[in-house]
């Protein structure tokens, strides 16, 4: 193989790797990507054999092939080079990477170690890229960290006729968001991505605008992005029955100017309990007080005026529950809707923006 290509189209490329490539695996060859070059461009896959990304740019190819070379290294290595043209060349087990009077060797590992990964059917459906990473913001916050419930670690999405849901939960919160959509599909696709897909995709979807591709295969689905596409094995398992986790009774209602809440909630949490990070709201007659308190460092409280007529109640939250919602909320106001102290509260914002957003979280014992 022999080929140049440009610095910053290479680079570019490589970056979306880096976080699929493990620096820590007992499979060597999957700590490289595979280089493939022909006719005008250069081809690049790398995978972890759960998540995998296949990317190309355009290069000019004296000599085609395939080769391997270790993922982080290479780029680190294109990112230090000049602002100039890329040579990369196969000499005999090693490959030279150069630029301009810098010249590397590089050792690489045989192509055929390389995995075979599964190729789309090219039935997939669009998705608006902006509604599928508003999305992606709005509940991968809420995905738990346990591995020993698999089925949570990851977001499910369900694509149906005019309509997109993506929903996550911990078992102490759940983040759900509907949106609507302007294709037909021919049946209902629904599966659990896996959480570093999420991350994985969130990167692919902060540049451009045109719609993604989304296929759904027997086991791996795929995300077609700007010509890059993500592959991602489906998380086994079923999801809960989340629509019965969102409750129906809650009567009391009451308005905070997201801004004023959010603060409110930084400042008392500083001197929470580090173990419980417990904030409690006391609601009563036109304000809600908000206090924290500690055994090592003290307490804290402030007031946040409100307009609510209702009967006075205690509630105590996780902060971090609470304010994961706030920073990824848009609108200028949020309700918070409860029942009592005992069941679930549930958290939306008050004036639509184009997503139908549903937060639930459990209280915490006063």
């Amino acid at each position: 193989m022999e080929l140049v290509v440009r610095k910053n189209d290479l680079l570019r490329e490589l970056q979306f790797f880096q976080g699929i490539v493990e620096r820590k695996n007992t499979i060597p060859i999957l700590a490289n990507v595979l280089i493939e070059a022909d006719g005008n461009e250069v081809r690049l896959l790398a995978t972890d054999l759960e998540v995998s990304l296949r990317s190309r740019c355009e290069a000019s190819v004296a000599k085609g092939g395939s080769l391997t070379l270790p993922a982080k290294k290479l780029f680190e290595i294109v990112k230090a080079l000049p602002d100039a043209d890329v040579r990369i060349e196969q000499d005999g087990p090693s490959v030279k990477v150069a630029a301009e009077r810098f010249e590397s060797r590089m050792s690489t590992l045989p192509r055929e170690d390389f995995p075979t990964l599964p190729e789309p059917r090219g039935d997939g459906v669009p998705i608006g890229r902006a509604a599928l990473r508003e999305m992606i913001a709005k509940t991968q916050f809420a995905i738990t960290g346990e591995d020993t419930r698999y089925y949570l670690n990851g977001a499910l999405i369900v694509i149906k006729d005019k309509q997109m849901t993506m929903v996550a939960t911990d078992g102490h919160r759940l983040a759900l968001v509907n949106v609507q959509r302007e294709d037909a599909v021919a049946a209902e696709k629904r599966a659990i991505i896996p959480k570093k897909t999420l991350t994985e995709l969130s990167r692919l979807l902060g540049e451009g605008d045109d719609p993604v591709t989304y296929e759904l295969g027997e086991n791996h689905q795929f995300f077609n992005v700007s010509g890059r596409l993500l592959i991602s094995r489906i998380n086994e398992g079923q999801f809960p029955a989340y629509e019965r986790v969102i409750p129906k009774g809650n009567d009391k209602k009451i308005e905070f100017e997201r801004d004023r809440l959010t603060s409110a909630v930084k400042r008392v949490a500083l001197l929470a309990n580090d173990r419980s990070r417990a904030v409690k709201f006391e609601i009563a007659g036109g304000k809600v007080e908000i206090s924290s308190s500690s055994p090592e460092f003290g307490d804290a409280h402030e007031q946040v005026a409100v307009d609510y007529a209702g009967p006075s109640l205690q509630i105590c939250f996780n902060e971090k529950y609470v304010s994961e919602f706030l920073n990824v909320v848009q609108t200028d106001g949020i309700e918070l809707n409860l029942k009592d102290e005992m069941s679930q509260a549930v958290m939306r914002p008050v004036a639509a923006d184009g997503y139908d957003y549903t937060y639930v979280i459990m209280p915490m014992r006063l």
